[in-house]
């Protein structure tokens, strides 16, 4: 009956029914209705039918029972004009049919008995313009009943007025720690408003549950959807499910415990029962271990050492070993673990199966390879231009900057065409560190040459070259100005060529 959520049978089957038109919790108890679903349901006898009705009033804060002695047939949302003191009232029909006789059975209200009020009529238009008009006055007088209550010093707290529907009564509901006397407070509302008051106290929560508001579970309240019969809730239940005892986040907006610790504790009770009892300490040649968590979804029980802030997972097979092995007089050297592996560490160790990378691929990535590639052709191409000549740093005499020299390129050479190199023992190179101010010489282009424009260069071993320092790049040499050479050896006879 009701919605599938829910465990009772009155709207919406929640326990304890449902405070507003006939919702439940699964969706907002203000907005939704339950479906009667014995609606259609045949019966034999028609006379056996229950003729009471429930009807909501204040938004399904407040929800009253009351007998059809007419011979219409009311749905669920009609206005219907009942009885009301010195006067009638207009409510909203929340439930009709046979749910209506469960929740009755629940609440333990007779539907025969002779003290519960009718139905008149289906509202007309003007009784639903008397109720509107009554409504409008309700903010109005509790600002204005809030004001009067703090000029006569009366400690208690409104917070609710409920005004009926032809205007004659009004219900003033507060909360107060003490008895309150409030006799001279009836009398300056009953002039001011022109109503007969009717003062009622209610509790914190009750209170919360007009109010209204959202949960820390980010639902509407219980208490403002279905819930209207408030058990007692201590702490216990909080140590029953594991649950740190921080008075803030176990406290709802009354400033109580929440209703909802409640809700699993029959189920923690239960998974309990199979956990050995007074194993609160376990003694071991390590020391006694102390229990500091049950885990019902694991069936384990973690233990900690003294002076070791590890924790121990153990199976209740190993407790209830260890406390045989205690009544005996043993101590165990080892409290032998349960390796708990995580559910990370469970996808890596299973089997790489199909994964969709699609849309998986970010921007990070692609820059990471990009880089990569740069990276890589900049590393290859500095590894062609150092085997490919030399990188000599600025030369004296020049304002250039260091590092523009180009690569030394010679053009082909035909055979004959140059002299040969002098021989002799070559000079050592010094140590060339970088040198101040050269001039940027560009790449040494030289053309055919005719024999005899240049002289013979001394042959012979060449003396090993010693440590230029710095990496020096490819030599790039432009024009170079060609002083007074130093004279060279007399050319040497080159044989004649055999034809």
């Amino acid at each position: 009956m009701g919605c599938g959520s829910c465990s009772s049978s009155k709207d919406g089957g929640k326990p304890g029914g449902c405070k507003s038109n006939g919702g439940c919790s699964t969706g907002g108890c203000n907005r939704l209705n339950v479906h009667d679903w014995l609606l259609n349901l045949p019966f034999s006898d028609p006379e056996s039918t229950c003729k009471v009705i429930e009807v909501s009033f204040k938004q399904g804060s407040r929800k009253e029972f009351y007998r059809n002695t007419t011979l219409q047939y009311f749905d669920k949302g009609d206005y219907v004009t009942v009885e009301g003191v010195s006067g009638f009232d207009v409510g909203e029909v929340s439930l009709t049919g046979e749910l209506v006789r469960l929740q009755m059975k629940k609440k333990g209200v007779d539907e025969f008995g002779s003290e519960m009020k009718k139905i008149l009529r289906r509202s007309s238009e003007r009784d639903i313009e008397t109720f509107h008009i009554s409504k409008g006055r309700e903010k109005e007088i509790l600002a204005r009943s809030r004001a009067i209550a703090r000029q006569l010093n009366v400690n208690m707290k409104l917070s609710e007025v409920e005004i009926q529907a032809d205007g004659k009564k009004g219900t003033f509901f507060y909360t107060a720690d003490d008895r309150v006397d409030f006799r001279e407070l009836i009398k300056v509302y009953a002039g001011d408003f022109k109503v007969k008051v009717e003062m009622r106290q209610i509790g914190i929560r009750q209170e919360a549950a007009k109010v209204g508001g959202i949960g820390s579970c980010g639902r509407e309240l219980c208490c403002s959807t279905w819930l209207n019969d408030f058990k007692s809730v201590n702490t216990t239940a909080a140590r029953y499910q594991n649950l740190s005892i921080n008075q803030t986040k176990l406290s709802g907006q009354c400033g109580r415990l929440k209703c909802c610790l409640n809700y699993e504790l029959d189920t923690y009770l239960d998974a309990l029962q199979q956990f050995p009892d007074y194993a609160e300490t376990l003694d071991t040649a390590m020391g006694t271990a102390h229990l500091i968590k049950k885990d019902i979804f694991k069936n384990l029980m973690w233990y900690v050492l003294p002076n070791n802030t590890k924790h121990y997972p153990l199976t209740i097979q190993r407790v209830k070993e260890i406390k045989r092995l205690n009544r005996e007089g043993q101590k165990v050297d080892e409290l032998q673990p349960v390796e708990i592996v995580s559910s990370k560490q469970r996808e890596e160790n299973e089997p790489a199966a199909f994964v969709d990378l699609v849309g998986q691929i970010s921007l990070k990535t692609l820059e990471k390879n990009d880089r990569r590639r740069r990276d890589q052709e900049r590393g290859s191409r500095g590894g062609q231009q150092q085997g490919g000549g030399r990188n000599q740093g600025p030369r004296q005499g020049g304002g250039q900057p260091q590092g523009q020299q180009g690569q030394r390129n010679q053009g082909p050479r035909e055979p004959g065409q140059q002299g040969q190199r002098p021989q002799g023992p070559r000079p050592p190179q010094q140590n060339r560190g970088p040198q101040q101010g050269g001039q940027q010489q560009g790449p040494r282009q030289q053309g055919p040459r005719e024999p005899g424009q240049q002289g013979q260069r001394p042959q012979g071993p060449r003396p090993p070259q010693q440590n230029r320092g710095q990496q020096q790049g490819p030599r790039n040499q432009g024009p170079r100005q060609q002083g007074p050479r130093p004279p060279q050896g007399p050319p040497r006879e080159e044989p004649p060529k055999e034809s």
